[in-house]
Order: C-alpha cells, then structure tokens, then sequence
C-alpha cells in the first residue's frame, strides 16, 4: 500500500492528521504485518507569501476576521493536538513563514528521510516558534537531522528541487485539492482532512480486502 501525503508545513492539521495517519500505519503493521509506503508532496495553504513571510498574528487574523476568531480556533487545535501527543506552542510562533525553501529539501531527500525531514520542520514551527522561511533556520534543522546543509544549501542555491514543487503544486490542482492534508491510497483512494487513526485503518482494511 503506497500513500501519497499533500501538506504544508504550517498547517496544523496537516500535523495531525500525519500523526494520526502514522498511528494508523503502525497498528495496521502490527495487525497485519504489511509496510504502508509514504511519499510527501507540497502544497502551499498560501501560495502568496512573501519569499521572508509575513507576521503571523497580522496574517491570522485577516484570515479569521479578527483576533477575537483567531484564538478560540488556536486552542482548538492545540486541544485537538494534546489529544493525541502533539504539541502546539502558538505563543512562539511569530512569523507565517514562505514554505517553498522547505518543500524543495523534500524534494531533495531520499525517500526514506522525508518523513523525518517534514516532522523536524513542523515540530520547529509549531513547537519553538522557529522561522522555516529562512535558509539559515532551516539548515540548522537539517544538521539536527544529521543531514548535510552545506550540500542542501549549495543545491537549493542551484535553483534545485524547485521544479518538484512546482510539479506538485500541478498535480494537487489537477486532483482538485483545494486544502490539506490531502491523502491519496494507491492513487486510487482519497481522504481529505485530519482524520482519526481508526478511520485511516477502516479504509486500510477496505482496500486490502479489494486487493
């Protein structure tokens, strides 16, 4: 079973429903003893940043109509995070950071790193309110890692990893997703939004048993 992942690293359901996929995926290993496959792909929630980002209460806040919508929506997600081990730490967050910088380092990673690579990004932003736009941020994540920055940093200044992105971007709009995370099983089977684990297991069983 293969799983194509559309998110954006500044999205928190996009966390979310990543982790409550992985929960699925570990309990269908054990259940089973079959591997699932994932693959990250790029999505931008607003395609329109700045390359430096923008502040993010001032972006929030336009977008829910006022701060007094922003922060009931933030303790619910961070409610909804807490409920299944993933922490939200919005007072740190400063900046509604460009991801492209970060999406072409997936594009760059083996396939075996991405999930790692998306998780660090995420758990920077959304956890020590680390500014993911800039190079500099990001190649310290890289290095936490245990990856090589100086040779990601010399191919992103190549101008690689952007066509991947871009090429994602064309394929998420031929699907008609119009937000993520966006989930595509086998390329047959979609779920979009943050679903529970126990619904990503139910359809596991439904198309293991369609073969």
């Amino acid at each position: 079973m293969k799983i194509d992942v559309y998110s954006d690293m500044v999205c928190p359901w996009c966390r979310i429903g990543k982790k409550n996929m992985n929960d699925a995926i570990d309990s269908w290993h054990d259940q089973t003893g079959q591997t699932v496959e994932v693959s990250y792909h790029a999505y931008q929630l607003d395609p329109t940043l700045p390359p430096e980002g923008l502040p993010f209460n001032k972006v929030m806040e336009k977008k829910m109509g006022g701060v007094e919508r922003l922060r009931p929506m933030l303790d619910r997600v961070t409610s909804a995070g807490a409920d299944i081990g993933v922490t939200f730490n919005f007072d740190k967050v400063e900046r509604m950071p460009n991801t492209v910088l970060a999406h072409r380092i997936t594009a760059l990673l083996p396939a075996e790193d991405e999930a790692y690579w998306v998780e660090a990004v995420m758990k920077a932003y959304f956890e020590d309110g680390r500014d993911i736009a800039k190079m500099e941020v990001l190649m310290e994540v890289a290095a936490e890692l245990g990856l090589e920055p100086e040779e990601a940093q010399r191919l992103l200044e190549a101008g690689e990893g952007l066509e991947a992105v871009e090429q994602d971007m064309a394929s998420a709009k031929s699907f008609g997703i119009s937000g993520v995370p966006f989930f595509l099983i086998n390329n047959k089977y979609a779920l979009s939004g943050a679903y529970p684990s126990a619904q990503f297991l139910e359809a596991f069983k439904k198309i293991s048993q369609e073969g």
